[in-house]
């Protein structure tokens, strides 16, 4: 198990955070609404709860947050947005970690005015930007709430990411049905997965349901971490 923690890098929330987040896509089709949804996870080989929630703030302004527990991390994100012709805006982001002996604290700024994109804390000098920002522009948050309401919408799922001073494109694709089931009930979830040469990600996304009722990551072909919906309201 130890050999396991060495292969986790000081990133991995952002990645797990685009995970964390698919199916809250269910909730732009209509108005937003609040909530919080809570998990049963799997994370560095030991037992972890998951807390994901969604808060209005004022005006047109969202808050949207994860935390991830356990006696080895302690691993947390926000981001700030707003709905701006149709689009989701990611306004803010804090990013802080702590897993095993890594420690990372980082903070974004998205400003639509100016057109750019800056962080600060942990980043390295040349990822603080400034970074242009296009329209439709997201950090991995808003990407996820995206890719839900796409995948209803039959929409495809490409994207383009501006988070930690990076531009990336990223493509999520259907792989399947399978049943899940959610407090004790079966539901059929469509499959939806982002591939690399070492690493997948695969939500269960359950029509109805703001969250994924399911979240499994893999590492060189080794499950790494997995996610349970316990309760949602």
């Amino acid at each position: 198990m130890t050999g396991r923690h060495r292969s986790f890098p000081i990133h991995f929330p952002a990645a797990l955070l685009l995970l964390l987040a698919l199916c809250a896509g269910d909730a732009l089709a209509a108005p937003l609404e609040p909530f919080t949804a809570e998990y049963q996870a799997s994370y560095l080989g030991m037992q972890a709860t998951g807390n994901m929630t969604l808060a209005r703030q004022d005006g047109n302004r969202w808050k949207y947050s994860l935390n991830i527990r356990n006696p080895v991390a302690d691993l947390s994100q926000s981001t700030v947005f707003d709905e701006h012709q149709g689009q989701l805006r990611p306004l803010s982001s804090s990013d802080r970690a702590v897993a095993l002996i890594k420690k990372k604290s980082v903070d974004a700024t998205y400003d639509w005015t100016a057109g750019q994109a800056t962080w600060t804390g942990d980043v390295k000098p040349e990822r603080r930007g400034p970074v242009k920002l296009q329209a439709g522009d997201m950090d991995a948050l808003l990407i996820n709430l995206a890719v839900a309401r796409d995948l209803a919408a039959g929409k495809p799922l490409t994207y383009r990411m501006v988070d930690e001073g990076r531009v990336r494109p990223l493509q999520w694709e259907v792989v399947g049905k399978e049943d899940v089931t959610v407090e004790g009930v079966s539901k059929e979830a469509t499959k939806v997965a982002r591939r690399t040469d070492k690493r997948e990600m695969i939500a269960w996304i359950v029509p109805g349901l703001p969250v994924p009722a399911r979240i499994l990551q893999r590492e060189n072909g080794i499950d790494t971490m997995e996610l349970t919906i316990r309760s949602l309201r």
